[in-house]
């Protein structure tokens, strides 16, 4: 498939993947445009169209595009052995986190990271609450599909309709979830135990 993909559509693959590291979402058709250096949407539009058509690019459900070939390391990844997973845009109260209009690509890891057995997901870091775990804004964090953690566990919760990141403090009463950052204007959030985990932090993938 690479010798039939023409520079133009290289370089709008090139565009989308740095748009997805540094902002966890696909590039709109006017983000594209502007920089590829076009002067009319059309022209990105008919490159996201030849991309569709050859199966790099999806059409969701509710007309955005999600990538479903897409690998981190180019050079490096083809030796090793991989698996698919999803990088998900902003995740709703109440909808499964694996939902296809939460997925903005579909990106190769390595086994050696996302080790079976176990679901995995990538979700985008924002903020300094976690910086001193390696967590840092922009950053890319790969998380093991689980409803359970351990004390200690660095975990994705949710939060009044929002995913958080945090440091997992299990006490007799109650629950912390714990920032771990260089900026003291972040607190702990004390919880009761009935709250949703959504999985927890393996691994840490740097921001461009």
């Amino acid at each position: 498939m690479q010798n039939q993909i023409t520079n133009k559509e290289l370089a709008a693959i090139r565009v989308m993947r740095n748009f997805l590291m540094k902002s966890g979402r696909m590039p709109s058709v006017r983000e594209l445009m502007k920089e590829l250096g076009y002067r009319s949407p059309r022209s990105a539009a008919v490159i996201l169209q030849n991309l569709h058509d050859r199966g790099i690019l999806k059409k969701k459900a509710d007309g955005s595009i999600q990538m479903v070939q897409y690998e981190f390391e180019e050079t490096e990844i083809s030796r090793e052995q991989t698996v698919k997973v999803p990088l998900l845009g902003t995740i709703a109260c109440g909808l499964p986190v694996m939902a296809e209009e939460n997925i903005e690509a579909m990106i190769s890891v390595s086994t050696k990271l996302a080790k079976s057995p176990g679901k995995y997901y990538l979700l985008q870091a924002r903020g300094d609450s976690m910086n001193q775990k390696g967590i840092h804004n922009g950053d890319l964090v790969l998380v093991r599909q689980q409803d359970y953690a351990e004390n200690g566990d660095i975990v994705v919760a949710l939060i009044d309709d929002e995913a958080t990141i945090k440091e997992l403090r299990i006490n007799t009463d109650n629950v912390v979830l714990l920032p771990c950052s260089s900026n003291k204007e972040h607190t702990p959030i004390i919880l009761s135990r009935d709250f949703i985990v959504q999985g927890v932090v393996v691994s840490t993938i740097p921001a461009l």
